[in-house]
């Protein structure tokens, strides 16, 4: 293909470049090679129907900083089209889409952070910073339950707030869940105006004929986690060209499992205040039956996702950001299982210990949520958006169906 071996022989896009709002910057190596592989991806279209990056690529001719920070957080790390590229490795174009997304996908989690001084953290969010702030957070609780009452009791029938009051839990968790949705929420926001900026085709698209349509297609997206199905829907690839759906499984049983925990908290802070019914909650109650399925989806979808990590080919993956995932990862296994641990022995004399290592489980779950693996459910779920507007407008380029 002429074409192709033209634009693959194109000096990488080093240098000041423009990006999609017309911001000049200059493109870090990671950068550099996202566009590089876009342009031969524009050139070959083989992989046009495999997923919502291919269509965006088909509206631009360069790529600036801001549209690799959209394409490297709208590609799900599927894999299917490296195993159906014919210029991978160890072709001369080396073209490894999945790679060079996901190494600018994990540099754009430390640029949009808030404060911006912590995007560093991202840098150390590894297995061994999780344990350990898990382990430091939950000590330091498992000592002031011991200071206050003892952690071994006579049965206190699961009354959590005779071993810690709950204005005291509700203002320390109150204000650390604050935080980090204040910085998620900033750092999502400065994101957006990345690759949204003002003045830009669909940036300040109607809201009833583009806008909620738009938002309500990211939604079912997300929901569905489209396209973790590889675009013909018969899944991802992971250690080889078999397709298989486990890893969407897994993301689904994770995602709905938080979703369901967060439920229960919800339900559990509405029976506290509106209906004046404190805890404990019975087993058949709502707070903790949404609990104990949420806990379930978060024991098997993450061990599910550790599974799949370990076995997955390396040339699929950014190996400097394996640390993050498994930190990700144990923190959501300790928080569910220390909470049915806590659960079952709520009614023991054991249950200071437990409900003091569950805390500080989950305190160090949301400490990390802003500066860890979490932001790339929240980056993904923009990207998205600002695919499903672009793709409601007409294409500039008129390439779509070249």
């Amino acid at each position: 293909m002429p074409q192709v071996a033209e634009t693959a022989a194109m000096p990488p896009p080093g240098g000041p470049c423009e990006g999609s709002g017309g911001l000049v910057a200059a493109l870090t190596a990671g950068e550099q090679e996202v566009a590089r592989v876009m342009q031969i991806c524009n050139a070959c279209r083989y992989c046009e129907g495999f997923c919502a990056v291919f269509p965006a690529m088909t509206r631009r001719l360069a790529f600036g900083k801001a549209d690799t920070h959209y394409l490297a957080n709208l590609c799900h790390n599927c894999g299917s089209c490296f195993h159906a590229c014919q210029y991978a490795p160890p072709h001369d174009f080396a073209v490894n889409v999945p790679r060079a997304m996901a190494t600018v996908r994990g540099r754009t989690y430390q640029d949009y952070a808030w404060p911006p001084a912590f995007g560093r953290l991202y840098q150390r969010a590894g297995l061994t910073v999780a344990l350990a702030l898990a382990g430091g957070l939950a000590l330091f609780l498992v000592l002031a339950a011991a200071m206050t009452g003892g952690l071994l009791h006579a049965p206190l029938g699961g009354n959590f707030y005779a071993i810690f009051p709950h204005n005291l839990l509700a203002a320390l968790f109150g204000v650390v869940f604050l935080f980090a949705m204040l910085a998620l929420g900033i750092g999502v926001a400065r994101f957006w105006r990345e690759i949204s900026p003002a003045g830009e085709a669909g940036a300040a698209a109607p809201m009833t004929t583009v806008g909620v349509p738009a938002a309500a297609e990211s939604v079912a997206d997300v929901a569905r986690l489209t396209y973790l199905g590889g675009g013909h829907g018969e899944g991802c690839n992971e250690d080889s060209d078999r397709f298989t759906l486990w890893r969407r499984r897994f993301h689904q049983l994770t995602l709905y499992g938080f979703l369901l925990c967060f439920a229960a908290t919800c339900v559990a802070t509405l029976y506290h205040y509106l209906l004046d019914r404190h805890a404990p909650y019975a087993f058949d109650s709502l707070p903790v039956i949404l609990g104990t399925l949420g806990g379930a989806g978060l024991i098997v979808g993450p061990v599910g996702l550790l599974w799949l990590n370990v076995r997955r080919d390396a040339l699929l993956t950014d190996p400097s950001q394996k640390a993050m995932d498994r930190g990700f990862i144990a923190l959501l296994l300790l928080v569910s299982a220390t909470g049915f641990a806590l659960l079952v022995l709520r009614d023991t004399r054991f249950m200071a210990l437990w409900l003091a290592i569950h805390l500080g489980t989950v305190m160090a779950l949301f400490v990390t949520l802003p500066y860890g693996k979490f932001v790339h459910g929240v980056c993904r779920a923009a990207a998205l958006l600002k695919f499903n507007i672009e793709k409601r407008l007409p294409n500039r380029l008129g390439l779509g169906g070249d």
